[in-house]
């Protein structure tokens, strides 16, 4: 097994996540089979019960693991299919330690950092990474010297000797002093010395800077941090295409340089494929607005990381449709009918609507105006999870007529007309872990009151069942079902019971959809999301061509594996 390990120095944001993604890439482009590994140094177990503001969004796993959101980057830039075994956290390994601890494992020795924590590191990302791949990519999480990874980097260090093949990447900033006008290498420099007092010496530098790396400033980084010129890459700002960092490192023969290292003789990467999305992406001219309506925006900046793979998932249907994704983030909070005209402005000005999940009261009242304003006026409209449920708990509001004060549970525990209820395998007492998480599966239902085809079942190809991930701990309460449908609102998918309403459709509108589960977790540059492309269809006047362009409709229902392979018709 050979190792390429990516740690940062200076400060964080600098762009591990991406930059490891895109080294994943390009030796996948080389025929190289890949696996990432991410290290959180955090004492939490997951990143479940992290606040979307301070953390950005919670990635779930397929197998219902709550992870960083880095663990999207390397699933959507590889395609692979991860699970929660992928990422690293300190609770995690110290967990397993005292369970260990606790079993009498280490036979009454005095159980320490090292080795007992470090040889526990060593053996995950060693069990993780015996998968039938030919390399593992471990991104460190945070910034290097910072207390709580010292384990890591100590493991690290002792798993270098342990392997031989390892390759050690330092993402450091190379900023540029305005008053000086030229690219500072001294951040780096110190960064790299602590990282090799710690026990570890950088392989590659990929240096972060706003403009390509100046030959002075690539010299004087080789000479002092001790690797070759050609070891010295320029991760300069591409602006908005991240698709173009993969293509920015085999440039720079980023591929070789590592491949020296690990010893590896293989083909020179293809990216063609990879390069036209890129190219592309640069060349699209006509926007399609979606309005996004959230509530994790912040006062003084829209935090675009807590919708982060909302956002990708809008932006891989709106290339496949070969329109330029413009996303108006509207604070569900300024949603108020007498105050915040210019978030009422982005609203009415969208092409078309979409719901994001979320927990919590704040904000429900103005994305419950969001789908409401979306029904009235018929405007496409994606509601997801809470989306969903917002989308319901609107249409009990205002089309019946004896359900004014209609809610969640969630909201209001005393509400008369509770639509959406707590699921009853849920846990009131633990919160970490404890929701409906990772992939299930949702059946496609006929419209037992409406003479109207499942928008959702044709979107996904005329399958009869699909697998997505989900998140939640409120449902749709099911004994209302059956009065929601025999007024035009229909739950054209649930679970294998029956009793868990899955997706909702309004027939007379364009498109009026929501879903319970998370598609934008799915969501792959190449395969966007069937709902996401139905969502911006809509909103740019393509629906009926990619309804037309899926699996056929005369061909009936088809069962797949999940993933587009058909196993039975």
């Amino acid at each position: 097994m050979k190792y390429v390990v990516v740690t940062g120095g200076g400060m964080s944001g600098l762009g591990k996540g991406v930059t490891s993604s895109s080294v994943g890439v390009l030796l996948q482009a080389c025929g190289l089979r890949v696996t990432c590994i991410k290290i959180d140094p955090y004492l939490n177990i997951d990143a479940g019960t992290m606040s979307p503001f301070e953390h950005g969004e919670v990635f779930v796993l397929q197998d219902g693991g709550e992870a960083d959101l880095d663990l999207g980057n390397y699933e959507r830039f590889l395609d692979v299919t991860l699970t929660s075994d992928n990422n690293i956290t300190t609770g995690k390994i110290n967990r397993t330690v005292m369970e260990k601890e606790r079993r009498g494992a280490y036979l009454g020795k005095t159980v320490q950092v090292v080795p007992h924590v470090t040889d526990e590191i060593q053996d995950w990302i060693q069990r993780v990474a015996h998968a039938p791949v030919d390399v593992c990519v471990i991104e460190l999480g945070g910034t290097v010297g910072d207390i709580e990874s010292c384990p890591f980097v100590e493991a690290l260090a002792e798993l270098s000797y342990r392997v031989g093949d390892f390759c050690l990447i330092h993402v450091s900033h190379v900023p540029v002093l305005s008053a000086v006008g030229e690219q500072k290498t001294k951040p780096t420099q110190h960064s790299v010395r602590t990282l090799r007092s710690l026990g570890l010496a950088p392989n590659i530098l990929a240096c972060r800077s706003n403009s390509p790396l100046e030959g002075y400033a690539r010299e004087k980084l080789a000479r002092s941090c001790h690797v070759s010129s050609g070891s010295v890459l320029s991760l300069h700002d591409v602006g908005k295409n991240v698709w173009r960092v993969p293509i920015l490192l085999r440039d720079q023969k980023a591929h070789e340089a590592v491949l020296r290292v690990l010893n590896l003789d293989v083909k020179e990467p293809d990216l063609k494929e990879w390069t036209a999305r890129a190219e592309l992406f640069d060349a699209l001219v006509e926007p399609v607005r979606i309005a996004l309506v959230g509530k994790y925006m912040g006062l003084t900046r829209i935090n675009k990381d807590a919708y982060f793979s909302v956002e990708k998932a809008l932006l891989h249907a709106s290339v496949a449709l070969r329109k330029k994704l413009a996303v108006d983030w509207v604070p569900a909070e300024d949603l108020n009918p007498n105050a915040y005209k210019a978030a009422w402005n982005k609203l009415k000005g969208a092409d078309g609507i979409l719901v994001p999940g979320g927990f919590g009261d704040r904000g429900v009242e103005g994305k419950i105006l969001a789908a409401k304003h979306a029904r009235e006026n018929r405007i496409p409209y994606l509601g997801i999870c809470l989306g969903m449920q917002v989308a319901v708990i609107e249409f009990a509001r205002s089309v019946l007529l004896d359900m004014q004060d209609a809610n969640s549970t969630e909201f209001d525990a005393e509400t008369k007309n509770p639509c959406v209820v707590f699921m009853p395998e849920g846990s009131r007492t633990h919160v970490g872990g404890t929701m409906r998480l990772g992939s299930r599966r949702t059946y496609f239902h006929h419209n037992d009151h409406h003479d109207v085809g499942c928008m959702a079942a044709r979107l996904y190809g005329n399958v009869s069942y699909v697998d997505e991930r989900h998140r939640h701990r409120y449902e749709v309460n099911p004994e209302m079902v059956a009065r929601f449908e025999e007024a035009g609102l229909w739950f054209s998918g649930r679970d294998e019971s029956g009793e868990r309403m899955e997706i909702v459709e309004l027939g007379e509108h364009p498109f009026y959809v929501g879903v319970q589960f998370h598609p934008e977790f799915k969501s792959r540059p190449g395969k966007p999301s069937p709902v996401f492309t139905g969502l911006v269809a809509a909103a740019c006047g393509q629906l009926e061509s990619v309804l037309q362009q899926s699996h056929g409709e005369s061909n009936g229902f088809e069962k797949t594996d999940g993933v587009g392979k058909v196993v039975e018709k």
